[in-house]
């Protein structure tokens, strides 16, 4: 009897749900009622943030059933025939023009000549339409100009890139009027006007919807007649360009007072195009991050009047400036910084192995020294991935993407990861990296790599609140269904709305727990591969699919449980963050390697990284849980996602060694890891002089091998290390007929190459202050022509 009372509750609470008509009836309006009453009340600021961009691949990694075959499917990143070629010539020659040393120790900036050839060619308009002047450069493009410029000089990409990201010229694409359009981008695609935006103030830095800046409305006189205006007072600071800027993009908050604009408008934060000769504005004096020379500082304004046709858009824009600029940072973001730091991970990777190739200690070259071989492998693995993250995100804004939550972690992962790389350099490199000097390849880069990890989103706010705190919302298949439904006007319609987001929210949550426990008591082999997947990637795919599972389920367990106070909760919804970063890390990998014709050479590249980002996934998850408030829904998650402990583990000894002999061996390997970047035909360039040696290694190392027996027997002394004795040891070998002709000069390169690679500079007592205040005095002409 008491089994079929239970069938018949069973059957009776199935029925109940499954009938929606009688579920909105009697269960959904008490949910419904008490969602819009815990529900924390969002500012339109807040709403704009969530609502910005679109979602992408993050939304199938949210799903926990992520597809694919439509991921495998998207197409690889490619180059027209015109990029390519200004890629191989213009991008090169701007490279040529300029010495990163001179830059910053004696210049203080670019040179005059390579700033003018990169206006005159068209750097400064890769975005700006064929039409208005401009190039009309692919986001791929666009990261690729970037990533080789970032291996020869940091100012000189952050001064191309800046007028490509964020800033007038793409806000004007996306919202400005014809007038303006037709006014200011031919001239901006021309270098003919230096834009620069103006966000950050000192008190309203990352909290950037706080912004203080006002502009009231009200009347004043423009160009001798009375106009409708704003008069605006400002305080900004860390803005780009801003020194030599001829076009100043600011954002501020409009209010209205006197009630003069429209019954309708909505003031707020609004953008508006100043020109920087326009009374009142003021360009500050230069700010100086960490020895990097780009044009950076502050700009101030009080009381300046401006008409209404200078805000982008015009009048109906005002108050929808946060909008703007959170659909346009989406996109930059995931195209800009990271380039950069994948362009200085190039630059670390390429001088550090040829490095360790080429130097010997205890008559071993240290690339072999199992200590060395495990930082060579982090950074090997990791720029590997750090590329493949860059060309995926790049891919994605070219599909007409705005990929707010990828961008994100494209931003905070590849910049942290370039931290990982030129750290270890450093490392590496001992007392070289830590000497300054032209001779010196990573130092400014060591000093300089805080930037990238500070600006557009310092790394913290991004980890702690962006990731996770945007996507669990944007890219959630039901959240933002349900926040939304429960602020609509129209109760009726917004108790169905819900009841359908809610329930479907529900089988969702039950969907994954059950397939959480399936996958970790099979290991997930019935999880999705797709067709086109190599087979010794296929478990990594199904362990993105379990892991995906596990995600979405913790996902939907936090929310539920903490509610509105996951916002609060920040080390867990970073947590939750690195999870969801790191499987798209993992699926960006898995998609290069495919793209790249499942290189056998690669493999140790992919595996090393996918292993290592699996490792941190599920260490992130053990972070959730162990630190979970309800223990009880955390010893329950457990069960469910890890019950026989961690599946994964980190990257074996094996492999590291085997990513630190690729990184070290000539070959179509080594230059897919490095490619499109920039490499001097200089000698006085530590970077060619390392890979000239490196060049010649094979060479090298087979002469010393057959000459071994006649060093043995005492015929050659041992191998010296310095140049002059080498050269000496060199003709003593070839004066015994020990060696060819050609052989002597490639011996006799090498050392010389070598002798200049691992050289490091010293100075005069006053460390060349005197002479370089001769040269900056020689050099003001140039100078005086760059800030005109």
């Amino acid at each position: 009897m008491m089994l079929w009372i239970l069938a018949a509750v069973v059957v009776a609470i199935t029925v109940l749900l499954a009938y929606a008509p009688l579920r909105r009836s009697l269960i959904t309006p008490r949910i419904y009622a008490l969602f819009k009453r815990i529900l924390p009340p969002m500012s339109d600021t807040e709403r704009d943030a969530l609502e910005a961009g679109t979602t992408w691949w993050d939304a199938d990694l949210f799903s926990g059933r992520p597809d694919w075959n439509k991921f495998m499917a998207l197409r690889r990143p490619t180059l027209t025939a015109e990029e390519q070629a200004f890629l191989d010539n213009e991008v090169r020659q701007l490279c040529e023009m300029v010495d990163d040393w001179e830059a910053t120790q004696v210049w203080q900036g670019l040179p005059a000549p390579a700033w003018q050839f990169a206006r005159d060619k068209g750097f400064l308009g890769m975005i700006i339409p064929k039409h208005y002047g401009g190039k009309a450069f692919s986001a791929y493009m666009h990261s690729q100009v970037v990533m080789m410029l970032s291996t020869r000089c940091s100012a000189l990409a952050v001064q191309v890139m800046v007028p490509n990201s964020l800033g007038p010229a793409e806000l004007l694409l996306h919202y400005g009027t014809d007038q303006q359009k037709d006014y200011y981008l031919p001239r901006l695609a021309k270098g003919e006007e230096i834009p620069c935006f103006a966000l950050t103030s000192p008190y309203a830095g990352s909290d950037a919807a706080a912004i203080p800046d006002t502009g009231v409305v009200c009347m004043g006189e423009h160009e001798g007649r009375e106009v409708l205006g704003l008069r605006i007072t400002w305080n900004k600071r860390y803005i780009t360009l801003g020194p030599i800027a001829t076009l100043l993009g600011l954002a501020f908050r409009v209010t209205d007072p006197d009630q003069l604009l429209p019954a309708d408008a909505k003031p707020g934060i609004t953008c508006a195009l100043i020109p920087t000769t326009h009374p009142g504005v003021v360009i500050g004096r230069r700010h100086w991050p960490l020895n990097a020379v780009f044009q950076n500082g502050p700009t101030s304004g009080k009381d300046v009047f401006i008409p209404m046709e200078w805000i982008i858009g015009g009048p109906q824009q005002i108050g929808k400036g946060w909008r703007m600029l959170m659909e346009c940072l989406a996109a930059g973001r995931a195209i800009s910084l990271p380039s950069a730091s994948v362009g200085t991970a190039k630059l670390a990777v390429r001088g550090t192995s040829a490095y360790c190739a080429i130097r010997r200690q205890f008559n071993t070259a240290i690339g072999k020294f199992e200590g060395v071989q495990e930082a060579l492998a982090r950074m090997g693995a990791n720029l590997y991935m750090m590329d493949a993250a860059r060309k995926l995100s790049a891919l994605a804004v070219d599909l007409g993407e705005k990929p707010a939550v990828i961008s994100a972690i494209a931003k905070y992962h590849v910049t942290e990861r370039g931290r990982a790389v030129v750290n270890d350099g450093m490392d590496i490199l001992g007392g070289k990296g830590i000497c300054m000097g032209p001779s010196n390849f990573l130092a400014r880069a060591y000093q300089q790599i805080p930037i990238a990890i500070t600006v557009e989103g310092a790394n913290i706010l991004t980890r702690c609140l962006i990731i996770f705190g945007q996507g669990a919302i944007r890219s959630h298949p039901y959240v933002l269904k349900e926040m939304r439904s429960t602020a609509d006007a129209d109760q009726r319609q917004g108790l169905i709305d819900f009841d359908a987001a809610f329930f479907g929210h529900m089988r969702f949550t039950i969907g994954n727990a059950f397939r959480s426990l399936w996958y970790s008591l099979t290991g997930a082999v019935t999880a999705p591969v797709p067709q086109r997947a190599s087979r010794e990637m296929a478990s990594y795919y199904r362990a993105v699919g379990r892991l995906s599972t596990a995600f979405a389920l913790m996902t939907d367990l936090s929310m539920f449980t903490l509610g509105g106070d996951l916002k609060r909760r920040e080390r867990i919804s970073s947590r939750l963050g690195d999870v969801l970063s790191m499987l798209y890390l993992i699926s960006a990998t898995l998609k290069r390697y495919e793209d790249d014709g499942h290189q056998e050479a690669d493999g140790p590249y992919a595996h090393w990284s996918i292993q290592d980002a699996l490792d941190k996934a599920q260490i992130a998850l053990v972070g959730v849980l162990d630190n979970f408030p309800s223990r009880p829904a955390a010893w329950l998650a457990r069960l469910l996602v890890f019950p026989f402990g961690l599946p994964y583990a980190a990257p074996s000894d094996r492999i590291g060694a085997q990513v630190a002999t690729a990184m070290q061996t000539h070959g179509d390997s080594r230059e897919r890891l490095l490619a499109d970047t920039f490499l001097a035909d200089d000698l006085r360039d530590p970077v060619a002089c390392g890979e000239l040696a490196f060049g010649l290694l094979s060479m090298v190392d087979g002469i010393e091998h057959r000459l071994k027996p006649a060093i043995k027997s005492g015929q050659l002394p041992p191998i010296p290390q310095s140049l002059p004795e080498m050269e000496h040891w060199i003709t003593n070998a070839a004066s015994q007929g020990l060696m060819t002709p050609e052989e002597r000069r490639a011996m006799s390169d090498f050392a010389r190459y070598t002798d200049l690679s691992v050289h490091v500079d010293d100075f005069p007592p006053d460390l060349n202050a005197a002479a370089d205040a001769e040269q900056r005095r020689r050099m003001a002409p140039q100078a005086q022509a760059e800030t005109a």
